[in-house]
């Protein structure tokens, strides 16, 4: 009886939590610009196929936008509309992946470190630390530059600097909860540490991770750019947003929508992860509001 009361009333505030977010307009227009670019990335090889290495056309170099090139060609009379569509499919797949794989290795060492203390919380809170005394994007430069340029490797380079904020999350939330009455009781049982930390602390320690994995989503997005436009993330001729726009960069004087159309792709998306997060962030709290 009282599993069923307790089913009842999380169902209730799932449902209580749904509402007050398709009533928040900031939600709702992130949730649509990011439906947007994600289904134009998924059906981007279905609408339109596209192979970056045999698509050029010299004849139409550097041609402004028209009702046959919506987005105007680039300096090898590439159509940029359909590099740009294709691109989302890079840049928010590498962006994702980094920050999933940040979120399950930050969260694990933050539960870890916050439930057993002692030699190895600090040695994880050491460890963050002096990740954290590097600004992100420096810290995946340097990555990126000693492993070698490429898209796997500016992956794992966003993935590094991204792990702090997980494990600090974690950990702080683990030991605020370690000595709650129910995990106390788990305990009394004689329940394992690891039934513990996965069934009974990170269940509860969720919401601010959902948060924090959508507002970081956008910045994984930015930091995929920056890395292309440095010539460390995707090699030409693949169509990611921030290699194009470094292409565009040495023609911006004659041919600016080069640049300017990535580069409205790469503001609108992080915009739409950054609306999501906060509406999501007030659903979870809605004393937030009031702050």
């Amino acid at each position: 009886m009282r599993e069923v009361r307790t089913h009842e009333k999380g169902q209730s505030l799932f449902q209580d939590a749904l509402k007050r977010f398709f009533r928040n307009p900031t939600g709702l227009l992130g949730l649509a610009i990011i439906s947007f670019f994600v289904i134009a990335s998924l059906l981007a090889p279905i609408l339109r196929p596209y192979d970056a290495r045999r698509d050029r056309d010299l004849r139409a170099r550097l041609n402004p936008p028209s009702a046959e090139h919506i987005f105007g060609t680039d300096e090898l009379g590439r159509d940029l509309f359909v590099r740009v569509w294709h691109g989302g499919r890079i840049s928010l797949r590498v962006g994702l992946t980094a920050v999933v794989l940040a979120l399950v290795v930050g969260t694990f060492l933050g539960l870890v470190a916050g439930f057993f203390g002692g030699w190895l919380d600090m040695f994880v809170t050491w460890l963050v630390d002096i990740l954290l005394a590097f600004p992100g994007i420096l810290l995946a430069i340097a990555i990126v530059a000693t492993l070698g340029p490429s898209l796997r490797n500016a992956l794992i380079a966003i993935s590094v600097t991204q792990i702090p904020i997980y494990v600090r999350i974690t950990r702080a939330v683990t030991l605020s909860l370690r000595e709650s009455e129910y995990v106390q009781a788990a305990h009394a049982l004689g329940s394992r540490p690891g039934r513990i930390i996965f069934i009974h602390l990170l269940p509860n320690g969720l919401a601010p991770l959902i948060v924090q994995l959508t507002l970081s989503i956008g910045v994984a997005v930015l930091d995929v750019a920056a890395l292309g436009f440095l010539g460390l993330g995707a090699q030409p001729p693949d169509p990611e947003w921030g290699v194009m726009i470094r292409d565009g960069f040495r023609q911006f004087l004659r041919a600016p929508w080069m640049s300017i159309f990535p580069g409205l792709a790469i503001f609108f998306s992080v915009v739409g992860f950054n609306l999501l997060g906060d509406a999501i962030r007030d659903v979870i709290d809605p004393r937030l509001k009031n702050v």
